[in-house]
């Protein structure tokens, strides 16, 4: 069992949230504001208290002190996101060593010219797409696939040949990742992606990669049949990532109907809208999909136990994109540059900061959200800080980062708390799962 991870707030930062109850206020302006929630009961909420504060400026030693609760805030967050030298990794070096080596056995499978001996020219290109968009990310996805297989399988099954299986297995995911960011980066426009060009904004390639994108789809299927069709676990394993992949899909098309016009709806930005584009989105493939996989191939069907493991796993879900939200304004600035404000997203920042916000202060942010350049961008960040959104966050996540934990240990139905907990201590590194 993993210790339980809290954030250090300093005496007057518990005092000035115990003072505001560390709720989150739902105003008639912002109907579905249930702020911060991963579940209705669990909703935080501030007090009434702190939108008299926002009307009321001329109290020069609160704002001083907000300020500095702030700061306290940012400084013990980015303690956490630089991490001792000493933390564990999801995997040893070995295991990373592994996994990888599985990779080129992926791309002769997909691309023998033995089986497209007429269409060369294709299967050359498929080996670029191949290499250009799926190895080159921290493939958490996959490997937590093959962590959790390890730890829920048998000891006496866990042969040379099964692990070989759950690795492949973990590249399906990871196939599945690359076909995802291949049209999330045409979706937005992107220009980097792991620290290389867009597959889109390469030479010759364009929106040719949307056609390059569906090839890593089917691809994973074709991989599927080819290892796993003659096991039990082979029709629940093509099931689950048929539904994975329309769950997602549906996630991206709501927080597609948020924007209108390319521009951001804030009358959308409730939190109703966020928990659900977050669980679509976020939750059912980044989490759901690589445990159930391993909970599959491991011989696991209990329905009650796949119920009970997606519970948790979706909350974890909610608690990484929150806090992906978060580090990408207030994150290190050494790492990825974040562009929520300028791209308009209806994160979790900004939803809190429309539902506390006195009519001045929203309309900075329908003035300026949603703008490009460093100069919106600043502006949006200084309102942030106005509303104490990083004390705010601090706060969410010691909470929802214990209750989650209390969840684990309530499991049931011999599912090994051990996986739960390894996971989510991931999840207080910074943003591995992002790319």
């Amino acid at each position: 069992m993993f210790p339980s991870v809290k954030i250090c707030v300093n005496r007057t930062s518990r005092d000035i949230l115990r003072k505001f109850q560390r709720h989150i206020s739902k105003t008639s302006s912002v109907p579905n504001s249930d702020a911060i929630s991963r579940q209705q009961d669990n909703t935080l909420k501030v007090n009434h208290d702190l939108e008299a504060y926002n009307r009321n400026k001329s109290s020069i030693k609160w704002a001083k002190l907000s300020r500095h609760n702030n700061i306290r805030a940012l400084s013990t967050i980015q303690t956490k996101v630089k991490p001792p030298v000493t933390s564990t990794p999801l995997v040893s070096k070995e295991e990373s060593r592994e996994f990888m080596a599985i990779f080129p056995d992926i791309v002769r499978d997909l691309t023998d010219a033995g089986r497209h001996t007429d269409i060369p020219e294709v299967t050359k290109r498929f080996a670029k797409v191949l290499q250009y968009n799926v190895p080159t990310g921290k493939k958490t996805r996959g490997l937590s696939c093959v962590t959790a297989y390890k730890i829920l399988e048998k000891p006496e099954n866990l042969t040379p040949e099964n692990v070989k299986l759950a690795n492949i297995l973990g590249w399906c995911i990871e196939l599945l990742r690359g076909f995802e960011l291949i049209v999330d980066d045409i979706v937005d426009n992107a220009e980097t992606r792991r620290n290389a060009p867009c597959w889109f904004r390469k030479d010759n390639v364009g929106y040719f990669a949307i056609g390059d994108s569906i090839l890593l789809e089917s691809s994973v299927y074709s991989i599927l049949r080819k290892y796993f069709s003659t096991l039990p676990c082979y029709v629940p394993m093509m099931e689950l990532v048929h539904d994975v992949t329309l769950k997602t899909a549906m996630g991206k098309s709501l927080e597609g109907l948020i924007m209108q016009g390319g521009k951001p709806n804030l009358d959308k930005f409730t939190m109703k809208n966020y928990n659900l584009m977050t669980k679509y989105k976020v939750g059912y493939y980044t989490f759901q999909l690589p445990v159930a996989l391993a909970m599959y191939f491991a011989n696991m069907f209990d329905a009650e136990q796949h119920r009970q493991a997606k519970t948790i796993l979706l909350e974890m879900g909610q608690f990484l994109q929150i806090q992906t939200d978060f580090l990408d304004c207030f994150g290190d600035p050494a790492g990825k540059i974040g562009n929520d404000i300028q791209a308009g997203r209806c994160s979790w920042l900004a939803i809190v900061a429309l539902q506390r916000a006195n009519p001045a202060q929203r309309k900075l942010m329908e003035d300026y959200y949603g703008m490009p350049g460093a100069q919106a961008g600043q502006i949006i960040k200084m309102l942030y800080e106005e509303l104490s959104l990083p004390a705010t966050y601090a706060a969410y996540e010691e909470e929802s980062y214990n209750i989650i934990n209390t969840h684990i240990q309530q499991i049931s139905k011999g599912l090994p708390h051990e996986l739960f907990f390894t996971l989510m201590e991931k999840l207080y590194r910074i943003n591995e799962y992002d790319c």
